[in-house]
């Protein structure tokens, strides 16, 4: 699991829990949504202490090692950035009220991490046993890099579609309304399942599609697992902070998808030409953080369109699933 001493894994552990608990019994004690400053402030927090681990790796075990966090942390971080768009028209989809996506983002939080780390764990033993994997992990960076590119990339919600939404309404049956933050209710003596649990599913149907784009970007930049985890780790944490920063003015960022794709083409090609071509950890970091400003200083130079009131998202209330 790399060459970590108990002082980094102990500490790394402890400060996730902590976040955690913080998170569960101070700033979430109540679900409620997050008012822009609170969830300013706590993103800002989160992104700090993300910065002091990696001082904190380059203290105990040198420059390597933090520079392949920070790398791995901006990457992981931008394509949750991108992912928040898919929360957004979920919600919209699923009508789901306000005070309710922080649970909702909360389990998805939890299951993010540990769909992380069982994949993290199944890609670095991949890498291990067979080297030829690095040509299909870095094929599936460039492939999806590509896709990214292409006009209308938005990716469409389609729980209707979904197995794992077709799945659970096979074997339970659903009310067509919200009951509070409940996923079950019982009623006639049966038990059925809520939208919101839908949602949570569909949430974490998502998560699992984007493991599978960001678990093989962060591998082109480290092979340490202890690397990846924790860079993962500090991305998602902040996710949830990060959608209420962000949901209002998600439109604003226009240019954030294409400087993402950008990359995931990068890293792609570092990684499949790795071989051949030696990128320096400090040089892939420049050329991250040099694609990630480039983005958010287009979307933010490009003047707001001016709305005429007649267009604009509408929450969509989707079908009663008991039928």
């Amino acid at each position: 699991m790399g060459d970590h001493g108990v002082l980094v894994w102990g500490g790394f552990t402890t400060l996730v829990l902590g976040l955690l608990a913080v998170d569960l019994l101070v700033v979430n004690r109540h679900s409620h949504a997050l008012a822009v400053k609170e969830a300013a402030l706590w993103s800002a927090g989160l992104a700090t202490l993300a910065l002091l681990f990696g001082g904190f790796l380059w203290w105990r075990e040198g420059n390597h090692p933090a520079l392949e966090f920070y790398s791995g942390y901006l990457i992981e971080l931008s394509l949750s950035v991108d992912n928040l768009f898919v929360f957004l028209l979920i919600f919209q989809y699923f009508n789901v009220p306000e005070k309710l996506q922080p649970r909702v983002l909360k389990w998805g939080i939890f299951g993010a991490m540990l769909m992380r780390g069982v994949m993290i764990g199944l890609g670095a033993l991949l890498l291990q046993r067979f080297n030829w994997i690095v040509y299909v992990f870095g094929a599936i960076l460039v492939i999806t890099g590509i896709r990214m590119l292409r006009p209308g990339g938005i990716t469409p919600v389609e729980p209707e579609h979904n197995p794992v939404v077709r799945l659970a309404q096979r074997f339970l049956p659903f009310t067509g309304e919200y009951s509070k933050d409940h996923f079950f209710v019982r009623m006639h003596r049966r038990w059925f399942g809520t939208p919101l649990l839908l949602v949570v599913l569909v949430v974490e149907w998502s998560d699992l599609v984007f493991a599978i784009d960001s678990i093989p970007a962060i591998f082109a930049v480290t092979r340490d697992p202890f690397i990846v985890y924790s860079s993962n780790v500090f991305a998602i944490l902040g996710l949830r902070a990060l959608y209420f920063v962000l949901a209002g003015v998600m439109d604003r960022f226009q240019y954030l998808k294409p400087a993402v794709a950008a990359i995931l083409v990068f890293v792609g090609l570092k990684m499949g030409l790795g071989a051949w071509v030696h990128v320096a950890t400090g040089v892939s970091l420049a050329v991250i953080v040099g694609l990630l400003a480039a983005g958010v200083t287009a979307s933010l130079l490009k003047p707001v369109a001016k709305s005429d009131g007649r267009t604009g998202a509408r929450a969509v209330t989707p079908n009663d699933p008991a039928h």
